[in-house]
């Protein structure tokens, strides 16, 4: 992962005493070392250093000649530089959400922004700001954006484009000789996690909690399937830590979904190829073996940031297309119905197992079970939803771009609009009666909508934020003495349902499946004994 891969090596930056007495000067007007971070675009470890050593840092300015003192001189004020970087973010994040932007947009919220910051630093009398054509060219410059695509007018899907495009898929298609088994479609989707229906009392505690922001926790996941619908690969998720602390001492290699991190949960290029070489590779290889198919697989894709055009040459056996720009939500296929229902899955799941594990004597109350709910659990229950998605669901999407690969259409819409009922009734067992349909399909919503101002802060300080200090983890280990003491609870419960249930060929095949599901435990209890 990208963090995991700059954890090996660490950069110090020095700072000017300019820029050391500037922090000095807000630690003694009372402001916060985050707040301090944030601002001045460094490290809060820094921000503490600096704090902690203060009294040097005066006594050596005396001595020091303004030359020293003023190494670097900062002609651009901290209210820009703020906007500027947050203004940064909210562009890469939209193009990871294949947003297209028009100059009046972005102006318009660089102003959005600027206004925002001004209230925050508490510079009310500052200048106006006007987002002109030129401060975009100079900060286009300054920041890199390079290759940022501006639309001439306002952002809108190529209908043109899309229309077009299914001709010429079905040409490569029939040249290249795929099957609906070899075709392939790979997207990403945002998700917060751990997320309430803005009424519930659950979502008004948190914004008051220590805790807030865990709900503002964003993950990507990448979700990929074929034409057929009878290849749904292992989810990937992007999260902005590489080792959170309810994963510690987790193997990453056998999650249920792939772990990929980056302090911005984006889709790097460096992410997205190492999983297109190495882990997705690997999976289409073992479908083909297994389907008797040739290796040969046809990946259409997006015109998302993180897939760069050299894709196409990074494997000789699987050839990536890429849509027309501004087409994905007209025609990409996970975008026409498979991501709805994956989140609507999800959140129906989330909610059953709010009830599951809250209801009865001795049971944890729903605000214990949310507040130790946490990325683990997710996601598990994120493949629980992706497991859930039908092969039918997944063959239907396919009908705008290639109409010839679909089995049997049908409107799957209806199943997403029960799973949103079923949410509703949900949530109304689990005691939250404010719920409505409007609240379920605003939660839905809310996952794809770009980032706030505040979100973007936020996503800031983690940026900013220093290194978690290490904790030991905690060794897991399977032993033999703990193998012999789940064998006799579910020996223990088996024999409950033999000596109770009249039905006895119900119970023996509970029997036979629940030893069948734990014979790879047995077996490695038995390799155990051997040694």
């Amino acid at each position: 992962s990208d963090t995991s891969a700059s954890a090996s090596k660490k950069h110090r930056k020095s700072f000017t005493l300019e820029e050391k007495l500037e922090v000095i000067k807000r630690i003694e007007k009372g402001e916060r070392n985050c707040d301090i971070s944030r601002t001045l675009n460094m490290h809060e470890s820094s921000v503490r250093t600096i704090r902690a050593q203060a009294e040097k840092i005066k006594e050596s300015c005396k001595n020091a000649t303004p030359v020293s003192v003023k190494k670097v001189v900062r002609t651009r004020s901290n209210l820009m530089e703020n906007m500027e970087r947050l203004l940064s973010m909210w562009i890469e994040d939209q193009t990871q959400r294949k947003m297209p932007m028009s100059l009046a947009v972005i102006q318009e919220k660089a102003k959005a922004l600027y206004d925002a910051v001004k209230i925050e630093l508490n510079e009310t009398d500052a200048k106006p700001f006007n987002a002109s054509h030129g401060w975009f060219e100079r900060f286009k410059k300054r920041s890199n954006l390079h290759n940022i695509k501006i639309t001439g007018g306002a952002a809108a899907a190529d209908m043109e484009a899309a229309e077009s495009f299914p001709a010429i898929f079905e040409a490569i298609i029939k040249e290249g000789g795929y099957s609906s088994k070899q075709v392939f479609n790979l997207d990403k989707t945002g998700l917060f996690w751990k997320r309430m229906p803005a009424r519930t009392y659950l979502s008004h505690d948190e914004a008051y909690a220590p805790s807030f922001k865990a709900a503002k926790d964003h993950i990507t996941v990448m979700l990929c399937t074929n034409a057929n619908g009878d290849c749904k690969l292992k989810l990937i998720v992007v999260h902005c830590s590489a080792n959170p602390r309810a994963l510690a001492s987790y193997s990453k290699d056998h999650l249920p979904g792939f772990w990929r991190s980056n302090v911005t949960v984006w889709v790097t290029v460096s992410i997205f190829t190492d999983y297109l070489c190495n882990r997705l590779t690997a999976e289409l290889k073992d479908y083909c073996l297994q389907e008797d198919l040739a290796f040969k697989i046809l990946l259409l894709l997006d015109n998302a940031p993180g897939h760069p055009p050299c894709l196409t040459d990074l494997s000789e056996n699987i050839r990536v297309l890429f849509l027309p720009p501004n087409t994905t939500p007209l025609i990409q296929p996970l975008d026409q119905g498979v991501i709805a229902a994956f989140k609507a899955y999800y959140l129906r799941r989330m909610f059953a197992r709010l009830i599951r594990e809250t209801d009865g004597e001795n049971k944890p109350t729903i605000k214990e079970f949310w507040r130790k709910f946490n990325i683990k659990d997710a996601i598990d229950i994120i493949a629980e939803a992706w497991a859930e998605v039908s092969s039918s669901c997944l063959n239907a999407v396919w009908r705008r771009i290639w109409p010839a690969c679909v089995h049997e259409f049908r409107e799957f819409d209806t199943e997403i609009a029960e799973a949103k009922k079923q949410i509703v009734a949900l949530a109304h067992e689990a005691g939250l009666e404010e719920v409505d349909a409007n609240d379920v399909q605003e939660l839905l919503h809310s996952h794809g909508e770009e980032l706030s101002i505040e979100e973007l802060k936020l996503l800031d300080e983690q940026r900013l934020e220093n290194e978690p200090e290490y904790t030991e983890p905690v060794i897991r280990t399977l032993s033999m003495k703990v193998m012999a003491e789940a064998f006799k609870l579910i020996s223990d419960a088996i024999n409950i349902f033999d000596e109770n249930d009249p039905d006895r060929e119900r119970s023996s095949k509970v029997a036979k499946s629940l030893e069948s599901a734990i014979s790879c435990y047995q077996q490695l209890y038995n390799e155990k004994q051997k040694q």
